[in-house]
Order: C-alpha cells, then sequence, then structure tokens
C-alpha cells in the first residue's frame, strides 16, 4: 500500500526513473520544487553518493532551507514498496510569494502513477501532519486549467478563497 515515507537513498533507482518522466514533460526549471530539483540537483544524482547527499539535505530542510529564498520545509516521498510514485511538500512558513503562488502544501507524481488517486492520498496524508505543526488550514495552490489538482484540493476539503493571477488559492482544514 502507498505511503508517506522521508527521503531514502534505498528509493534511488526508482526516484531517477521519475525525474526522466518529469524531465520529459518539460519540467526542467519550471517554478516547481520538482523543476528547480532537476535544474540544479540533477547532475549531483548521477552517483550514489551524490544522491545520498541529496536526500541528506532534503531531510535537513526541516531545520534550515536548502538553497537562499526557500523555507524549511519537509518532504515526504509517496512510495510503495521500493517504487518511488511521487512526493509532498509542507513549508513550515510562508514567504509573500508562498502566499500568492506556492501555499503550505505542494505535490506532484509522476507521469506514469497518475489517475490513481495518489495526489488526493498525499494531500490527506499530509494534512494532520501540518496540525502538527500548528497549521489550522494549509493555503494550498493549483493553475487555474489543472483540473485534476483542483480536484485533489477540493476531495480534501478545499474550499477555494480567490484567484490570483494564474493560480487558484484554497484553504484546506487540517484536522
Amino acid at each position: 500500500m502507498p505511503h508517506l515515507a522521508l527521503p531514502d537513498p534505498a528509493y534511488r533507482t526508482s526516484f531517477l526513473a521519475a525525474m526522466g518522466e518529469f524531465a520529459a514533460e518539460g519540467r526542467t526549471g519550471d517554478d516547481s520544487g520538482i523543476g528547480q530539483d532537476l535544474l540544479l540537483e540533477e547532475p549531483g544524482w548521477r552517483s550514489e553518493a551524490g544522491f545520498a547527499e541529496y536526500v541528506a539535505a532534503l531531510r535537513a530542510e526541516t531545520d534550515r532551507p536548502r538553497r537562499p529564498g526557500l523555507v524549511t520545509a519537509t518532504t515526504w516521498w509517496w512510495v510503495e514498496g521500493t517504487d518511488y510514485l511521487g512526493r509532498v511538500q509542507l513549508r513550515h512558513e510562508l514567504t509573500p510569494r508562498l502566499r500568492e503562488v506556492g501555499g503550505h502544501v505542494g505535490y506532484d507524481v509522476r507521469r506514469s502513477a497518475r489517475r490513481r488517486g495518489h495526489a488526493t492520498a498525499m494531500l490527506a496524508a499530509v494534512l494532520p501532519l501540518a496540525r502538527e505543526r500548528g497549521i489550522v488550514e494549509a493555503l494550498v495552490t493549483c493553475d487555474t486549467d489543472n483540473h485534476a489538482s483542483r480536484a485533489v484540493i477540493e476531495a480534501n476539503g478545499g474550499v477555494l478563497e480567490d484567484r490570483r493571477g494564474a493560480k487558484l488559492r484554497f484553504r484546506v482544514p487540517t484536522g
């Protein structure tokens, strides 16, 4: 059964295959965490040692951001057995930019695992963890034309707050 797991080098093979799927979609360098990691971190993933460093940096991000401009956050991978299916990130605080377009939670599901309920389940799994961090209502955003993500947010109790440019902003109860 799929579940949240902290990043771990044991998932490297499947993770690399998933990142290949994201890259093939043109995600490298986009505004998402996946896009930025593909742009900035991917060369390090080629070696086992480099991948282990990446994993350690992700896990340490709960105490300090990995790069300037980021906030402290916890990242979990959505896995089944040794298969990496996606990731969900809980941002512990919000910058003015995250209040506009990013929110508390970001999630991605690899192309080969989509349309199976993984995103809905990931968001449901992370909401109680947000509550433990004192976040009563999580801000979750999606692009105005991303109907699948909107359905995920609404399935988890998200209520549309407003639209800001190309983004819809939802408040999602965490408890």
